[in-house]
């Protein structure tokens, strides 16, 4: 895969998470093309901070409640380090808004290369669950039945009649760092867990309550697409695939995933991108209901997704490549859809395997071969970013273990 190495491309993140391996896959994507890739990360033993694919590293830390002209001048601070005009990639969905909303800003524009939708604001829209419900409603998309509580009186209203069980999410991007009322996608199971989880919430609680499609009767699927928008040169690039599991089990991100051709779900993601007029990279979630057979359209996030090196093709293209390629006016190649082709985030998919234990996950090979498998975290020529993986994860397990058992053993003797 050939890309414009002259043009370098910054890893853009608000907010705390070091242990992202989607930031390691955007490091990795375009570092083996050549590409310098920067990035801003927590410190120095990150894992994306210890792959070899790196040029160079900022520490900024950040929390999602800056204020906009903080924000920008701190780009351009970085912009001024690299010395080069940079393409952006947003990995979460408060940095994809604030760059969309900063992207009429004097001086942005100048220092980094990134699409732009028609409406600034459509980032921070489909990213809020109550903005992406309304869009749907407008453009007629399938969404599962959503309600969004305006005070605790509403909560109790849904626990007393209301269905279960229920998928509790974050309302709106930014409130997760604001009022962390949620961290993930939570099943819940029945009225008095509701409850039990709504005391530790404000007054207005910053939730939605959605529909949980039972899992017996739904198919979960993903699209990850670079789409240029109209009146463009460049073709958009599109891959479909199927959830195989996740974490949360049922509700939460990717786990495991492969794959898949679908004309459909490819057709409506088009549709869709056209009428609210977006550009960039996105992630969509959705939902098949095998009850009626549509597809629900459960999550639009506004950037790279977390999964999104599921999908190589025979040419070497992914959706953070076929970006970089449309920002710096060169043609994506075209190769057949990577059929088969699978994805494991190993720390949480040992957990996964467990609760998904008695379900049929791994479908069979396409044409009776061997697909291949990327990992999130370990790639032979890449191994360094694992260790730093395991330390993160191993760490809150050890201190478990000193709080409740060194204080035991310490009493026996």
């Amino acid at each position: 895969m050939e890309l414009d190495r002259s043009v370098p491309a910054l890893l853009l993140k608000l907010g705390n998470y070091p242990l992202h391996h989607g930031g390691v896959g955007v490091v990795r994507s375009l570092g083996r093309c050549g590409v310098d890739v920067y990035a801003v990360t927590e410190g120095r033993y990150t894992p994306a901070a210890c792959s070899r694919h790196l040029r160079g590293r900022f520490s900024w830390p950040t929390t999602g409640r800056e204020d906009p002209a903080e924000l920008a001048e701190g780009l351009h601070g970085i912009a001024k380090a690299i010395g080069r005009r940079a393409v952006l990639v947003p990995t979460d969905d408060e940095a994809a808004a604030v760059v969309s909303e900063l992207g009429g800003e004097a001086g942005l524009a100048d220092d980094f290369l990134f699409p732009r939708c028609a409406d600034p604001g459509l980032p921070r829209r489909v990213a809020s669950k109550e903005g992406l419900f309304r869009v749907c409603a407008e453009h007629g998309i399938p969404t599962p039945h959503t309600v969004f509580p305006e005070s605790l009186a509403d909560v109790e209203e849904y626990a007393a009649h209301g269905a279960f069980p229920v998928v509790v999410k974050s309302r709106d991007p930014f409130e997760r760092h604001r009022h962390p009322t949620v961290r993930s996608s939570t099943v819940v199971e029945d009225p008095d867990r509701l409850r039990a989880m709504a005391l530790d919430w404000d007054d207005v609680p910053s939730v939605i309550l959605q529909e949980y499609v039972p899992r017996e009767t739904a198919e979960d699927w993903v699209v990850h697409a670079f789409w240029p928008g109209p009146g463009t040169a460049h073709e958009p690039t599109v891959f479909t695939g199927v959830k195989l599991r996740s974490w949360p089990p049922h509700a939460g991100f990717t786990t495991a995933g492969r794959a898949r051709w679908n004309d459909e779900l490819a057709r409506l993601a088009a549709e869709l991108f056209d009428a609210v007029g977006f550009r960039g990279i996105a992630d969509l979630d959705w939902r098949r209901d095998l009850r009626d057979g549509r597809y629900k359209l459960v999550d639009f996030n506004p950037r790279v997704g977390a999964q999104f090196r599921l999908f190589e093709d025979a040419a070497g293209l992914d959706v953070v490549r076929a970006q970089h390629l449309a920002l710096t006016g060169r043609d994506a190649p075209r190769a057949p859809f990577p059929e088969g082709r699978g994805f494991v985030v190993e720390d949480f998919d040992y957990a996964a395997r467990i609760a998904y234990r008695g379900d049929r996950t791994d479908g069979p090979a396409p044409d009776g071969r061997a697909p291949t498998t990327e990992h999130g975290w370990f790639a032979l020529d890449d191994p360094l970013p694992f260790l730093p993986m395991l330390v993160g994860r191993a760490t809150p397990v050890l201190q478990r273990f000193s709080r409740t058992w060194v204080p035991r053993v310490r009493k026996l003797r």
